[in-house]
């Protein structure tokens, strides 16, 4: 029996009212598992011509499972494969028939995946085979196969765009291989499991590969020691040296495409901040103006090409929200026709074979939900939601976000995102410096995030700045971080918290500083040396000893950024011992007078526990301290159960401190 429209998803299709959520005055703010919790439906992606939708759906036993639904027939999706102790995480399409995927831990705690592995199978569930092996079994009647499967540091890292059935696999060091082995390449047959070898002759240190528009190996960067050289392969297969460039100031354009007809383009600064410009293929300089120029952002996004002929016909970008510029004008005129139908939101187009594509993909952005997704046929322009509004998250109880660009006290521009308290600003609010890990990142975008609703929900203002070091807003306010831990970097914060007090939104007497990683090391600091500005502090798997990062010999941390990358933007052991004394928040533990909530994992390797225990033990022996660690856990939390406690913790945390439960200051201050 053919069922059409939204019955046809049966218990996929959530409850398909899409009326805004609105809280009752007065309500509760949502529950902590609301905010970090899976969806139900994740992950829509669509077969290459579009008749196919496979999607990640809440299966049996409440594992992610893989489904895939007929969008001509609409009949009720099939789910073709699926674990009984983990999720499926991610899945691609191979070709029309065949589909790849790989697993990932369980949200609920009860399993922790070593690697993540790479299965095949047909769009019927039938064919399947395991590619690379993981510690984890798929659930499958199929008989036994030839085991050809890749050891479990390889990794899906392309699928080519011909229809083969191949993919292009990655093989990773092992902690145990000396780090000249580097990375290397293998195109892998999905059907039998052979493998066509990619590396030959390859140079040591490789770390990253440009592939073409065919997905064929055409470049490869190396790092070592503190230098990256690129490596163009010549008409006879042979890797020859290209440029040779400093890893963190680059002089050469950066290639990111490879087209048709030799046309390459590659990023390059224009006017401060990295811009898309055609390069030459032979010398691989810049040819003519920018392509595509993000001012006051560098460039962030992917090429949309067409599969099969390499044509560009669009861009993904990012500045302060994501958005997308069309070349061709039919998917021009579908993005009008869809932002026209879905005001208010950023709605991205995800498709294979755009032009041709009976269906495409549209992923709903905004500040105040998580991700929305829709189903658009452009034959009739029909838009039909593939799930529904989430009432356990209401809009009333998210807090508007907005970037504002405001100067630190030495005339350095920082970028700060602004989530506004649940039901927007009404007054001095009190405030949490929420810092972001990296520190060498772009740590902060638009849309909906659940650390910060969370603190939204709970009537806090939320600070979020892009604090100098901060990748993503040009070379020169990356440039300023170098060597600024616990110094101007640390200043940036204070000055945050500052522009939002003389705002008028921000209570100066209930101020909290919180982070995690590198955000967990500034709460610290922060704790340490402006306890006039901070109430409080929380810090979950920071950095507490600077030199430790480069003196522990088991985390995760390669030799090369010890000696070549920390060195040079953090601190020098040799040269700068006074000053890693000075900014280390361990050294300076016993001058802390607020109240501190500190949370690590037991398996944390890139900020071991040992900084959170040398912390702990450093603290005077009043000190107000609330520690808790998560044996299970690593680099931040994954497990639901892990963020129901910790996010519990730090909601009564807050609450005690700058919160309901402290007050609002006096009148006048």
């Amino acid at each position: 029996m053919k069922i059409s429209g939204c019955a046809a998803w049966g218990a996929l299709c959530v409850a398909l009212g899409f009326a805004l959520c609105t809280a009752p005055a007065g309500a509760e703010p949502p529950p902590t598992a609301a905010f970090f919790k899976r969806p139900q439906l994740r992950a829509p992606k669509l077969s290459p011509s579009g008749r196919y939708l496979a999607i990640q759906a809440a299966g049996k036993a409440d594992r992610m499972w893989l489904a895939v639904l007929d969008l001509q027939t609409m009949q009720a999706p099939k789910f073709i494969a699926g674990f009984n102790d983990a999720d499926i995480a991610s899945h691609h399409w191979v070709n029309e028939d065949r589909l790849v995927f790989q697993v990932s831990d369980s949200p609920d705690g009860s399993t922790r995946v070593v690697a993540e592995g790479l299965w095949a199978a047909d769009r019927d569930g039938s064919g399947f085979r395991q590619l690379i092996n993981s510690d984890k079994q798929f659930i499958t009647t199929s008989s036994n196969i030839t085991d050809r499967r890749l050891e479990m540091n390889w990794t899906l890292h392309a699928v080519p765009p011909d229809g083969s059935g191949d993919v292009i696999v990655l093989r990773r060091r092992w902690a145990t291989d000396r780090e000249s082995a580097g990375t290397q390449l293998a195109r892998l047959d999905t059907r039998t499991g052979q493998m066509k070898n990619l590396s030959q002759g390859i140079p040591d240190y490789t770390s990253r590969w440009v592939l073409d528009w065919r997905d064929e190996p055409r470049l490869i960067e190396t790092v070592n020691r503190g230098r990256s050289q690129m490596f163009r392969r010549d008409e006879s297969g042979r890797w020859q040296p290209w440029f040779d460039d400093d890893t963190q100031v680059r002089k050469h354009p950066w290639p990111i495409w490879w087209g048709p007809d030799g046309l390459m383009l590659g990023t390059q600064s224009f006017k401060g901040y990295s811009a898309v410009f055609r390069l030459d293929p032979d010398s691989g300089r810049t040819v003519g103006e920018p392509l595509v120029s993000t001012p006051g952002y560098d460039f962030s996004g992917r090429l949309i090409t067409e599969p099969g002929s390499g044509m560009l016909l669009g861009v993904h970008y990012e500045t302060d929200a994501p958005g997308t510029v069309w070349l061709d004008p039919t998917m021009k005129a579908v993005q009008a026709d869809i932002d026209a139908r879905l005001p208010g939101s950023v709605n991205l187009i995800e498709c294979l074979r755009c032009a041709q594509a009976s269906h495409l993909v549209v992923t709903s952005l905004s500040d105040l939900r998580p991700p929305r997704y829709y189903l658009y046929k452009p034959a009739d322009k029909a838009l039909q939601p593939l799930a529904g509004a989430r009432p356990d998250l209401p809009l009333a109880a998210m807090g508007q976000r907005d970037y504002h660009r405001i100067k630190a006290r030495d005339g350095e521009e920082l970028p700060v995102l602004v989530t506004q308290p649940a039901g927007g600003v009404k007054g001095k609010a009190p405030v949490v410096v929420l810092v972001h890990g990296g520190p060498y990142v772009r740590g902060t975008h638009w849309p909906w995030e659940p650390d910060a609703q969370f603190l939204a929900s709970r009537g806090y203002l939320v600070l979020e700045p892009e604090y100098r070091g901060s990748t993503g807003y040009g070379f020169k306010h990356f440039r300023a971080g170098w060597k600024q831990w616990g110094l101007a970097m640390q200043d940036d914060l204070a000055d945050t918290l500052d522009w939002a007090v003389k705002r008028g939104w921000a209570d100066p007497q209930r101020a909290c500083i919180m982070g995690a990683s590198y955000g967990g090391y500034a709460a610290m600091m922060g704790a340490v040396t402006q306890g006039e500005l901070f109430k409080c502090a929380i810090n979950w798997v920071g950095v507490t000893d600077i030199g430790l990062l480069s003196s522990i010999h088991w985390s995760d941390i390669s030799e090369e950024w010890k000696n070549y990358g920390m060195k040079r933007l953090v601190a020098d052991p040799d040269t700068d011992a006074e000053q890693i004394k000075k900014t280390s928040p361990v050294q300076r533990a016993k001058e802390i007078r607020m109240p501190l909530l500190m949370a690590y994992g037991g398996e944390d390797r890139r900020v071991p526990l040992k900084h959170g225990s040398d912390m702990k033990a450093a603290l005077r022996p009043d000190q107000d301290l609330e520690w808790v660690v998560y044996p299970d856990e690593g680099h931040g939390w994954f497990n639901l159960k892990t963020h129901e406690d910790f996010w519990g913790r730090v909601e009564r945390f807050l609450a005690r401190h700058i919160g309901t439960a402290a007050g609002p200051s006096p009148a006048g201050q």
